[in-house]
């Protein structure tokens, strides 16, 4: 598996040059700067738009992404159990995890069941000034064989498995489900600033994948030992290391049936906070700031 070093500060002479150019590119084609309306078939987070709380002095921000929701069920197993009902589960066992943390503040992007494209979900990490986003999935695949917990990084450069690249065009086909048009999704890939960041970005994204697998592998069967990589659509900000946690196979009958059980949610939901916290204790113990 590749190893990769120190995680790099985002704090850099990259940063202050993005933003420079960011203004520049701004100012010269203001038009651009203008959000599109949704459709009205998007059922939109009445929070993502209103001005998010300021995070304790001290205290990190995570971003927790419980996956589809609303219109969009995600992925259903045999028995009838939808993606969007368990990771919301999931999602609000890590983050009542994580209170107890005294440096660590974790925060939702739907706290109920309505539908949020892809694209806002990035954007509700950075309006909250998120230091990490984590989207917490338990997809399906066409075999009930699969089976496993993974977790993935964006790739700019295509995808690291068949399974990966399988994943990942169903999980980006969440916004036609939600009748998102074309012209609204991957607006950060438009930016001709992003890639001055996102190296920094994914390295830092595949060491918290790393910490992530580590306290999972223990508790639970994993589909793939490493971080996989491919171009989901949730995990392209340009400054947020952000996974994918794909904690089991919905479609694979006895991990729908775990994934129904209380007890697996709450322990797949402590390895994943064990991985958050592990990740940061990198970056305090080198006196950087993620």
């Amino acid at each position: 598996m590749t190893k990769f070093g120190l995680m790099t500060p985002l704090t850099t002479r990259r940063q202050l040059l993005l933003s420079g150019l960011a203004l520049a590119l701004l100012a010269r084609n203001p038009a651009s700067a203008k959000e599109e309306p949704l459709p009205k078939a998007a059922l939109r987070n009445p929070r993502a738009h209103t001005s998010p709380p300021p995070a304790a002095a001290g205290k990190k921000i995570v971003m927790i992404d419980p996956g589809h929701g609303g219109i969009d069920s995600g992925a259903v197993g045999e028995e009838g159990s939808e993606e969007k009902h368990v990771v919301l589960e999931i999602a609000n066992h890590i983050r009542q995890m994580l209170s107890s943390h005294p440096h660590i503040e974790a925060r939702l992007t739907r706290e109920s069941d309505h539908f949020i494209p892809l694209g806002e979900r990035v954007e509700i990490a950075h309006q909250h000034g998120a230091n990490l986003f984590m989207s917490i999935h338990a997809d399906g695949f066409t075999s009930p064989d699969a089976n496993g917990a993974s977790v993935f990084a964006l790739s700019n450069r295509g995808a690291s498995s068949s399974m990966a690249r399988y994943l990942s065009k169903r999980e980006n086909a969440a916004d036609e489900v939600g009748g998102v048009k074309s012209s609204q999704k991957d607006h950060y890939l438009q930016q001709v600033l992003f890639d001055l960041v996102q190296t920094d970005t994914i390295k830092n994204s595949l060491t918290l994948g790393k910490h992530v697998l580590n306290q999972i592998r223990p508790v639970h069967h994993l589909h793939s030992q490493h971080t996989e990589q491919a171009a989901f659509a949730v995990l392209k900000s340009p400054s947020i290391p952000s996974v994918l946690v794909e904690t089991s196979f919905i479609t694979n009958p006895s991990e729908e049936r775990l994934l129904g059980s209380t007890a697996f949610r709450q322990k797949i939901a402590s390895a994943i906070v064990g991985g958050i916290i592990s990740y940061f204790n990198e970056f305090d113990a080198n006196n950087r700031r993620p």
